[in-house]
């Protein structure tokens, strides 16, 4: 057995644990410190304050889970003023080389890891994922998450991907609409630009202008509360088109990718995990035309775990130091 520190830096907050590991999976996590991003100027500056929560000496291995490509040397957080230059991480936060991979794909790993009891049914058959095949795993919070898990003649392989930066493709008129107003404001309207948690302001905003009312300068977080519970009928309302758009999403990827499997996750998909199954999300999820009957064979999961990247880190990098070990 070793330890490793693990961390998921995303645009809100950063979080990190010690993990400890053996014959490349993940046994323990220690209690996870989350620091608001807001509160330090780099990614330098919140690895020193954990490491004074946490009261001893860190491993010199570590994993960091990433909220932007983490292609090239020097990586720019896709939701956040950090910039994080790979070639002085070491000296910087006093470790050997670290593991970067995407956020999601921290996810993706996770998903690959965990077992079955920690993957709710969503929609369609409810079976386990499939042990061949492509699962598409999908993320709504600061931003919006995707990678993909490829099981193959029992290997499996994890891809980091940038899929919540594709264009914003809208379903009815109402999405017609509000895309027409974003795209005013942004040009190019991503998706993320609708389905992340920051996305329910122009869906709220664009229901309240077509109604005379106004949000009454609420934040994103004010209205995702009022909408969990239940308080008020403009932010249920959406929330209501939140998981439409959000379904709608889910299987554009699967389609994308021809998957056998989706699951959700994301800060939102959490959230969310008590509103989505009887939601309007697999309506939205199977209407892809002739492609429906496909859609509906897709079993959609969601995942139930407290760090579900803090996690997916730590079992990659163990992976990884398992098949070095193996190696020599």
């Amino acid at each position: 057995m070793s330890e490793i520190v693990t961390a998921d830096i995303g645009g809100t907050n950063a979080r990190f644990a010690v993990a400890t590991i053996a014959d490349g999976a993940v046994l323990e996590l220690s209690e996870p410190v989350t620091l608001p991003v807001r509160d330090h100027d780099s990614l330098g500056s919140a690895w020193r304050a954990f490491q004074e929560r946490h009261g001893r000496p860190l491993p010199k291995q570590a994993a960091l889970a990433l909220a932007c490509p983490v292609q090239g040397e020097v990586l720019t957080m896709a939701n956040s003023p950090w910039i994080i230059t790979r070639a002085t991480l070491p000296d910087e936060l006093g470790v050997e080389e670290p593991l970067l991979v995407n956020d999601f794909e921290a996810v993706a790993h996770a998903v690959a890891s965990l077992d079955a009891s920690c993957l709710p049914h969503l929609s369609g058959p409810d079976r386990p994922l499939p042990s061949e095949g492509t699962i598409v795993a999908i993320g709504p919070g600061t931003g919006l998450g995707t990678a993909s898990i490829i099981r193959r003649d029992g290997r499996v392989l994890v891809c980091g991907a940038e899929g919540g930066h594709i264009g914003f493709a809208p379903f009815d008129a109402f999405e017609d609409r509000l895309l027409d107003k974003l795209r005013a404001v942004h040009g190019r309207v991503s998706a993320e630009r609708v389905i992340s948690g920051p996305g329910i302001i122009p869906i709220c905003a664009s229901l309240a202008e077509e109604r005379g009312d106004s949000l009454h300068g609420l934040d994103d977080r004010q209205i995702w509360t009022l909408a969990l519970e239940g308080h008020d009928r403009l932010a249920v309302e959406g929330m209501t088109r939140f998981c439409r758009a959000l379904g709608a999403f889910a299987g554009d990827m699967a389609l994308a990718h021809c998957a056998s499997g989706v699951v959700i996750a994301g800060g939102l998909g959490k959230r969310l995990m008590n509103v989505l199954p009887s939601s309007d999300f697999a309506e939205r999820f199977v209407a892809k035309g002739r492609f429906e009957t496909m859609l509906r064979r897709i079993p959609v999961r969601m995942i139930r775990y407290p760090e579900p990247g803090l996690f997916g880190a730590a079992s990659a990098l163990a992976r990884r130091l398992d098949e070095a070990a193996q190696a020599t």
